[in-house]
């Protein structure tokens, strides 16, 4: 059973007088990629081909995650009326799809893949945790709020089978460590982009991968605090066999909080930049 029912969000609470101009293109984006969760489930059964308790456990977050999805669009459709998720969500089907071939997993071990899940999750959570504290429209506040328990909900789901098939693989502490920092390092890649693109610009747009991205990490880094930095190294931590609170832990936070800033703002450097090149505000900016 779904812990709630996209019916049971109150609707009728929506205040445009509230509404932050910003945060929508993210939604818009966001959407699309909590919406496309039908093919990250088929890439994990056939992972876990042998294993019936996780593929449940994974059909099970499909159905939240595309749940997710849809609450973000009808969201997105309400803050923006001109807007068709439908076929937003369509055009980035066309675009963008994972391979969905594979039949052991691209991070070389079932532990590492379930290491990359929790990371996904750990990212996803403090998001929508950031967002949720940042707006002041009340139905995105509630939307944000169950998606953010969701999403840590589905961490630890991955990191419970995480940890049973580190007992039979024993991946080491470095290899852990290298599949954490690189599904991190693909937060940048073209699935968010190709979304922020198909969800905030025109057809007739050529796609650019650096200024999509751009947009919407510019937009997206905005909105988080240092306390969501120091909660999210608190579960890397965790996944890869170290302890989540401690001197550590807080260094790390701290070199990420700093790391966040900068790409922050080398994002918005860069789009001012194109901005200024082309005379007008790029459609990443106008979105």
């Amino acid at each position: 059973m779904k812990h709630w029912h996209i019916d049971q969000v109150g609707w009728d609470r929506f205040d445009r007088a509230k509404l932050d101009p910003g945060v929508v293109p993210l939604i818009k984006a966001a959407a699309m990629v909590e919406r496309n969760a039908a093919d990250y489930v088929t890439y994990l059964t056939r992972v876990f081909g042998d294993d019936p308790a996780f593929q449940a456990a994974a059909e099970h977050w499909g159905v939240e995650e595309t749940q997710h999805g849809d609450t973000l669009g009808r969201w997105g459709m309400l803050a923006d009326p001109g807007w068709d998720f439908e076929a937003a969500f369509a055009r980035y089907r066309a675009g963008y799809q994972i391979d969905l071939k594979a039949d052991a997993s691209i991070r070389g071990s079932r532990t590492g893949e379930l290491i990359a899940r929790c990371m996904v999750e750990t990212g996803t959570s403090s998001y929508y945790t950031a967002l949720g504290e940042a707006t002041e429209e009340p139905v995105l506040k509630e939307i944000c709020r169950l998606i953010a328990a969701d999403e840590y909900r589905h961490f630890k789901l991955f990191y419970d089978h995480m940890k049973r098939y580190l007992a039979r693989e024993e991946l080491s502490f470095l290899q852990r460590l290298k599949v954490a920092t690189g599904r991190i390092g693909e937060s940048e890649d073209d699935e968010l982009a190709f979304a922020f693109h198909c969800g905030n610009e025109a057809e007739d747009t050529p796609y650019s991968h650096d200024r999509c991205i751009a947009g919407y990490m510019s937009r997206a880094m905005g909105y988080y605090r240092f306390r969501h930095i120091e909660r999210g190294m608190g579960m890397v931590f965790k996944s890869i066999g170290l302890e989540p609170r401690g001197r550590l832990s807080a260094v790390a936070a701290r070199g990420a909080w700093k790391l966040l800033e900068w790409r922050r703002d080398r994002f918005q450097r860069s789009l001012a930049k194109e901005a200024a090149a082309n005379g007008a505000r790029s459609p990443a900016m106008a979105a």
